[in-house]
């Protein structure tokens, strides 16, 4: 999730064993709350912190662990940042930032169970990691990438948060397919089964003006779908989203700067040399577009057999869904 948008939650009582002294009970509630209030980054608190710093390709991650015990080895928990900032910056060709301040905040229960990214003093990322959490949760965890592919897109107005969360949704699975970690199939199965959920319903008024939960993620997500798919039609599949955003961070685009929607998109355009994003952004954003999803799956070669999915390798679009999974060579 980005900033500056609020995580609402609800706090539950608990019987605390009477060995623990009220004091302490008193001073681990008030520390929690210096890195839980509000809706913003919680700088000077995490200044404060201890910091393990974590070299990533083309930057450093400061790492500070709010007040609170944690299941895990605190090495094993390093061990996923690094893969997670291993995977966006294989996406990107490099860390998006050159500098993270990384908040790790302990509460209750397993799983990783939230996060929120900023850029107003400095890029940053709050992650809310369960006490109980596995080294099978982290396995599984798509958050922290989520968060982390957050940082390579300019801030901008709250409108058009549907392509900052869109890119997110879409980039975070094939970065960790590209790097490794997950596998193709299961990003085209999550891709046929979840993005319906971003098709314009009744009342529709296009990607800027619709806030609704499924046209921000799930229509943002499809929106650069489209558009990878364009570009690589357009460059004989030689370029693609990847390409496009690339060019961005090395015109000097990150989510500490505020750029308008329309520089984003022609400095994506220039990069790939086609007028794939700003075009679809005129056509999706201001008016609802409802595209044939059904043939796009099929012409991609992805067919669904009950709860199983199958490739077809005949299908005229083959060998942009393979490029859009594969590793960037190196």
């Amino acid at each position: 999730m980005k900033g500056p948008t609020a995580l609402r939650w609800i706090v539950l009582a608990a019987v605390v064993a009477v060995t623990i002294p009220a004091s302490m009970i008193a001073f681990r509630a008030d520390a929690q709350s210096d890195f839980m209030r509000g809706d913003r980054m919680p700088y000077d608190a995490f200044d404060r912190l201890p910091k393990t710093d974590l070299d990533v390709p083309g930057a450093v991650i400061h790492v500070g662990f709010a007040p609170g015990d944690v299941t895990l080895p605190r090495e094993k928990i390093l061990d996923w940042i690094r893969t997670s900032a291993g995977a966006v910056a294989t996406y990107y060709g490099r860390f998006p930032v050159a500098s993270l301040r990384l908040l790790m905040v302990p509460i209750d229960g397993p799983r990783v169970r939230g996060g929120t990214t900023w850029g107003y003093r400095g890029a940053a990322i709050r992650v809310l990691i369960g006490q109980d959490a596995s080294e099978d949760d982290l396995r599984r965890d798509w958050i922290m990438v989520h968060e982390m592919v957050h940082l390579a897109l300019p801030d901008m107005p709250e409108r058009y948060n549907w392509l900052s969360e869109g890119l997110a949704v879409y980039i975070e699975p094939i970065a960790r397919v590209q790097a490794g970690d997950m596998a193709a199939r299961d990003v085209w199965q999550a891709m046929m089964r979840d993005m319906p959920k971003g098709l314009p319903e009744a009342g529709d008024q296009g990607l800027d003006n619709t806030d609704t939960w499924g046209r921000k993620y799930w229509g943002g997500a499809m929106f650069c779908l489209l558009a990878d798919i364009e570009i690589r039609k357009a460059t004989s599949n030689r370029l693609g989203l990847r390409d496009a955003m690339r060019g961005v961070i090395a015109a000097g685009g990150n989510h500490e700067q505020d750029w308008p929607i329309e520089r984003v998109l022609a400095t994506a355009d220039k990069a790939v040399g086609v007028n794939v994003l700003t075009r679809l952004h005129n056509e999706m954003g201001g008016k609802p577009v409802t595209p044939d999803l059904a043939g796009l799956w099929r012409d991609l070669g992805l067919r669904s057999r009950g709860e199983a999915l199958e490739f077809d390798d005949t299908a005229p679009l083959v060998a942009i869904r393979k490029a859009i999974t594969e590793a960037p060579a190196k």
